[in-house]
């Protein structure tokens, strides 16, 4: 049977000479997939992921390759009718996914035609997303500060890793660049969004009005109010860390693991978000905050 399905693998894709050599499968064939996926990749980042279309693309290209695998199979077990509809259905598929996509395209293409896109996207990746992080820096930076300053309470969850079971049942998906304006705005008092969490991901405020869970320990002092025990039960579960801004006194904190670090002073506060932003380990972070490390229990 895999001899059969090789057979008219072979007989699909004739012609191509990487399918009817495969013995002879030689380095100029592997660069040749190498950039073919490079370019898909590199296209997925720069237009598709973390955009409203990222699911509908997952889903395509699940079905695309089980119709491609289906009709294979058919073929090879002599089911030829079965097999023909199933290549008919994938041209199709391939064929309407032009106009399914034709934002995306006509996006796309708008940024090809830039000038210097190449050396904007492909030789300057590192050097943008560390603008983008230095942006986000900046602008929560600004954020907490005025919060601080005029008491408004505000709980912002920074997450390394993407995890969507924070805000998939409660939460608004707000999926935006990260600015202290709109930081300030959802935090506004007495607005839908004030009292629930801001989740951030890499450059993007993805969440808002976000119901966190709280800590349940039982020696978590009486002075925590509901936000700091969720930043603390949030952090506690996950690699997060959490950003919280006390509404009664202005004060500054950050949980990570389950430990809580208060900051008197904004440059410190500015120094760990930095670490936090940049991804470096927790075990690093809680280093940093030896000095002054602390978590309020019961007395």
């Amino acid at each position: 049977m895999l001899n059969k399905i090789l057979d008219v693998y072979r007989n699909i894709f004739s012609g191509s000479d990487l399918v009817n050599s495969p013995a002879t499968f030689t380095f100029k064939d592997f660069a040749q997939v190498f950039v073919i996926v490079l370019i898909v990749i590199c296209l997925y980042m720069r237009f598709i992921k973390n955009t409203q279309v990222e699911k509908l693309v997952r889903g395509i290209l699940l079905f695309i390759i089980t119709v491609w695998i289906s009709s294979v199979v058919l073929i090879a077990l002599n089911f030829q009718i079965l097999g023909q509809i199933a290549q008919y259905l994938l041209t199709g598929i391939m064929l309407s996914m032009v106009i399914v996509f034709q934002p995306e395209l006509r996006k796309m293409l708008v940024h090809l035609g830039q000038t210097k896109f190449v050396a904007a996207n492909f030789f300057n990746l590192k050097n943008n997303n560390n603008e983008k992080k230095t942006n986000v820096i900046k602008e929560i930076t600004e954020a907490v500060k005025y919060c601080s300053r005029v008491k408004r309470g505000a709980l912002i969850v920074i997450q390394k890793t993407q995890d969507n079971t924070f805000y998939n049942e409660v939460g608004t998906i707000i999926n935006s660049d990260v600015s202290a304006e709109l930081i300030l705005t959802i935090f506004f008092p007495n607005t839908p969004l004030h009292d629930g969490a801001m989740v951030i991901n890499n450059d993007k405020i993805l969440a808002a009005g976000v119901l966190l869970p709280l800590t349940e320990d039982p020696k978590l002092s009486w002075r925590y109010g509901t936000r700091h025990r969720a930043a603390i039960g949030a952090s506690e579960i996950s690699d997060s860390a959490c950003v919280v801004v006390s509404e009664e006194t202005g004060d500054i904190s950050i949980a990570i693991d389950g430990i809580l670090r208060k900051y008197d002073d904004i440059t410190r506060f500015k120094e760990d978000l930095e670490k936090i932003v940049y991804n470096e380990s927790n075990e690093k972070i809680e280093n940093a905050f030896i000095a002054n490390l602390f978590k309020l229990r019961k007395k």
